[in-house]
């Protein structure tokens, strides 16, 4: 006799442990060829904050277009390693492990620091403050390592809900809203052309084509940039920028960002080669305050991740695992000097959700991408002159993916919660509202809102809270375990219930397929 019948039978809309309509999920691959388009296209996105941290660090620290192009190789040579480390030793989802905003208030503070001002040689300036960059990193990383691989991650991820998460993987997408429309109205010419072309082939043309799947959808970016790129290149020669501002020419010339001519043909990054890191204990502490916000961030990106590549939600002791080795790749930023730490690259999980496509090995595949064109600097640098509002055009759909795919959490909640609703819009709303404030008042006035005379201290906080998706998950996460804890209808409320499941690594047995260990190294390094 069959049993009752499953709640998911009386729904229009059942709940779905794994994104359905993904074309190739995490364990599987398209074919070669296509999966080397699909590679670069990531590598492609990934750019844009690659060049974006160094183009503002650099300049501060003294350093001029030739530091700026190794820089910007070495934060590609780094990524390449940290993203094939993540992807087959950390959580196994396919991220891309590329620069982190969040480091960018401490590397700014370590580069406008008055101790520098004894260098009058902008050369020596700069690599005297890439030296500190790199002691603060190195130490910050001890932090995310000892976090990830101790366990305490995977505390933390145990009490998290679908609730929880809700506003930590929607916020970081939609925190990043300033990288947007912003940067792309910076030349409206460029990036809104842009912005239109990406939706139109990616939304709208696979419908016309009257197919279930086209190549025009798959492969928006590439087919967006290099429309677009070659109709700036056509505004450039035109002389439709010669008359222009200065700062309008920067944004909308292909000609202005000056990496090609400064780029090396062949240079391999190594490690401490600006010298030997120095170390401050101020320094160190700001850095520790930013290794934070990136492992938050992160989480959230792996938690989208998972969902556009179709695999179950991951147990806590992967999460810890893939934060463990996030810190190990803070610490080769810190030792190659790359002058920005790791975290999970938000852009190229909304791509994810874009493509339908979340394998492994096309991650994998654009990690070799990164390798290959940090070594042949002359070529990568082609690529990284790019116009950013065609960069940011892009983000406006890519992060809004992310973003989107942090609501799909809803459906484990019950949506008619008032307990729900309270916590959810009051969780979004401070996670806007206070990094808003902190932002605002640093562009207004030079600092932060927080401005005792310890510099270290003001900058922790400074960092803390810009972040929206960690001032969202501190306080959904606070909230979630104490409001109503004693309720019964408490945990059915925020979704724990679907969850459990996945609390250990062998409650489900897809938890083996998607996030087990390759070569047998499970035996050694045993999930829990």
């Amino acid at each position: 006799m069959s049993g009752p019948p499953k709640m998911d039978e009386f729904q229009p809309h059942p709940i779905k442990d794994q994104l359905p309509s993904i074309d190739y999920c995490l364990t599987s691959s398209p074919p070669w060829p296509e999966a080397v388009l699909l590679g670069f296209q990531h590598f492609l996105v990934m750019l844009g904050t690659t060049v974006i941290i160094p183009t503002t660090l650099v300049p501060l620290m003294g350093g001029g277009n030739v530091e700026k192009a190794q820089v910007i190789d070495t934060i590609l040579f780094v990524a390449g390693i940290n993203t094939l480390l993540q992807s087959l030793f950390g959580t196994r989802l396919p991220v891309v492990m590329g620069g982190s905003y969040a480091f960018i208030i401490p590397s700014v503070s370590i580069a406008l620091s008055r101790r520098f001002n004894i260098y009058t040689d902008p050369h020596q300036r700069f690599k005297q403050s890439m030296r500190a960059i790199q002691g603060a990193l190195i130490i910050a990383s001890f932090f995310q390592i000892i976090i990830g691989f101790f366990g305490f991650v995977r505390i933390f991820a145990r009490f998290l809900s679908p609730l929880g998460a809700i506003p930590l993987v929607t916020l970081t997408g939609l925190g990043l809203y300033a990288l947007g429309f912003p940067q792309l109205a910076k030349c409206v010419e460029v990036g809104l052309p842009a912005l239109i072309i990406v939706v139109f082939l990616s939304q709208y043309l696979p419908h016309m084509m009257k197919s279930k799947r086209s190549m025009f959808d798959r492969f928006a970016i590439l087919f967006s940039v290099a429309i677009v790129w070659a109709y700036a290149e056509i505004l450039t020669v035109a002389g439709a920028y010669d008359k222009r501002p200065p700062q309008t020419q920067i944004s909308c010339r292909t000609d202005r960002s000056g990496l090609v001519s400064a780029a090396p043909w062949i240079r391999i990054p190594y490690p401490f080669q600006w010298g030997r890191p120095t170390f401050n204990a101020g320094d160190i502490f700001a850095m520790m305050a930013a290794s934070f916000v990136s492992v938050v961030e992160s989480i959230g990106t792996f938690l989208a991740a998972s969902r556009y590549s179709s695999a179950t939600p991951p147990p806590p002791s992967v999460l810890s695992r893939g934060v463990g080795w996030q810190g190990i790749g803070t610490f080769l930023d810190g030792i190659f000097g790359a002058g920005n730490g790791s975290t999970a690259s938000v852009e190229n999980a909304g791509l994810l959700g874009l493509t339908r496509i979340g394998s492994r090995r096309v991650i994998q595949i654009s990690a070799a991408f990164m390798l290959f064109f940090s070594v042949f600097g002359k070529f990568g640098a082609v690529l990284a002159s790019i116009p950013l509002p065609i960069v940011a055009a892009l983000y406006c759909v890519l992060f809004a993916y992310v973003a989107s795919v942090g609501l799909n959490f809803v459906q484990f909640c019950n949506i008619n919660s008032y307990r729900l609703m309270f916590i959810i819009g009051f969780s979004l709303f401070l996670g806007l509202s206070v990094p808003q404030y902190f932002n605002g008042y640093l562009s207004v006035s030079g600092r932060g809102p927080v401005h005792t005379s310890s510099i270290a201290f003001n900058n922790v906080v400074q960092v803390i809270f810009s972040s929206p998706a960690t001032v969202a998950i501190i306080v959904a996460y606070f909230l979630d375990c104490t409001l109503s804890r004693g309720h019964s209808s408490t945990r059915r409320d925020s979704g724990r219930h679907w969850w459990e499941k996945f609390r250990y690594f062998n409650k489900d047995t897809r938890s083996e397929e998607f996030y087990s260990l390759p070569y047998n190294l499970g035996r050694f390094f045993p999930s829990v």
